[in-house]
């Protein structure tokens, strides 16, 4: 399946100042896997060292931190020759061995030539107990399939080719956005976790029993992720880790119209009810990369981050699929668009996902009075307010307010209607299936004068 950081990858293979590389992201969203293709179609040979399956490998670490004599060593544990100037180096797993992570400042200051990739998870990287070598790598970060990389996994081509043109255009004809409305549906259920997307689209037929494979899949990562808050908090932190997590989607849930509210502390875990004392928990969760966090602001100037407070936020799920199998939503009512006026969550919660995937770190919305913007995005150093409908009823009023308020040059409104720009001035329409393009595409311009 191709990743859009493929083409990061091969950008940092030709960089003349190339450091060891680190791609981190939640669990099971595919860096093994990613490296693995690179390192197969990119150079004469690749090796893969993984430190969970084998913990022996730590032991080559523990005497020093020599390059020279780490990879020596590396050879003699594999049992063939690592040519360090021509071949891939893959230390994945990178977490279960804190010196290697360290190691990386020494590969980089003694082999400077060397190619080498880790891969490893947001939160074991982060609690770490060893140094990091600050200055010394860099990152890359990989979050779930967007939806240009689902249909790519879907060789939808043609699609591919009228979203990719669509840019620079005004409009699109009907057929083409119904066809892409049915994918984004798709998605929708299957979500963007390479394994969920994988058994989709090699499953059978039958859609509904596909989707029926995919829901069996995603329950099974959120067991695994359980599994790994225990293996990584203890037992008394995992389970409130868990409150956190399940939390969400209700709470997501509870959204009968607007935008998706602030974030709620009460009646979360018992006999806790206050930011700080959910704050380790949440924060646990953003850091292993398992929920975004949208800022509130108050105030829509810059800097944006002057205007939030550090106790008003929104959550939402890191895959829309894990989500819907989070809340057990029947499938036939994701497809059909069925299932009530609660379905603004999942648009929301699908744009951040598409933000996110399209290299956005921070993600704010807006919200004064009784007036709330699901989003502001900062674009050529102006804030650019983006209102998200889930359907075709496009009225917003919040919008208007925020218009009259902070005269924008640009506003954008996301939605369930066609792109069609024709007779717009300030305001852009586009699809939700083109969420991450206006994140990426630099055809669209936000800002040039209409009649």
């Amino acid at each position: 399946m191709r990743r859009e950081q493929y083409q990061k990858l091969l950008m940092w293979k030709l960089s003349a100042k190339r450091r060891p590389l680190l791609v981190q992201g939640a669990r099971q969203v595919g860096k093994s896997y990613l490296l693995e293709q690179f390192g197969k179609q990119e150079f004469p040979n690749f090796h893969v060292f993984n430190f969970e399956q084998d913990r022996s490998l730590a032991r080559l670490f523990e005497s020093d931190l020599y390059p020279k004599r780490i990879l020596t060593d590396l050879s003699i544990h594999r049992g063939e020759q690592i040519d360090h100037q021509s071949d891939l180096i893959v230390f994945d797993e990178i977490q279960a061995c804190p010196r290697a992570l360290t190691g990386l400042k020494y590969f980089n200051e003694e082999f400077p030539e060397i190619a080498l990739c880790c891969a490893g998870s947001l939160l074991g990287v982060a609690l770490s107990p060893e140094s990091f070598p600050v200055g010394k790598v860099e990152f890359l970060d990989l979050h779930p399939m967007s939806f240009t990389e689902f249909l790519k996994a879907l060789n939808e081509e043609l699609l591919l080719d009228i979203l990719e043109s669509s840019a620079g255009l005004e409009s699109i004809s009907l057929a083409a956005h119904g066809k892409l409305w049915d994918r984004l549906k798709d998605y929708y259920v299957v979500g963007g976790m390479p394994q969920a997307v994988l058994e989709f689209v090699s499953g059978t037929d039958d859609k509904m029993l596909a989707f029926k494979s995919v829901r069996s899949i995603q329950q099974q990562l959120v067991e695994s992720y359980y599994r790994d808050f225990a293996k990584h908090s203890g037992k008394t932190n995992s389970m409130h880790i868990v409150s956190v997590f399940e939390d969400i989607p209700r709470q997501l849930s509870r959204n009968f119209e607007g935008s998706v509210k602030r974030y709620q502390f009460k009646d979360v875990i018992p006999k806790k009810k206050s930011y700080n004392e959910l704050r380790g928990p949440i924060d646990w969760l953003e850091k292993a990369g398992m929920i975004i966090r949208i800022r509130i602001c108050d105030k829509a100037e810059l800097p944006l981050e002057a205007f939030c407070k550090r106790n008003l936020f929104k959550l939402v799920i890191f895959d829309i699929g894990l989500l819907g199998c989070m809340l057990d939503l029947p499938v036939e009512a994701v497809i059909s668009q069925d299932y009530g006026i609660t379905k603004g969550y999942f648009a929301e919660n699908f744009v951040a996902q598409e933000f996110r995937a399209s290299g956005i770190k921070n993600l704010y919305s807006w919200s004064e009075r009784n007036s709330e913007i699901e989003f502001l995005r900062i674009i050529n150093q102006e804030i650019v307010p983006v209102e998200v409908k889930a359907g075709t009823r496009t009225q917003a009023k919040s919008l208007r307010q925020y218009i009259l308020k902070y005269s924008p040059r640009a506003a954008i409104k996301i939605s369930g209607k066609p792109l069609d720009n024709k007779e717009t001035k300030t305001v852009r329409h586009f699809p939700l299936y083109m969420a991450e393009k206006i994140s990426k595409d630099s055809k669209i311009d936000l800002f040039k004068t209409r009649s």
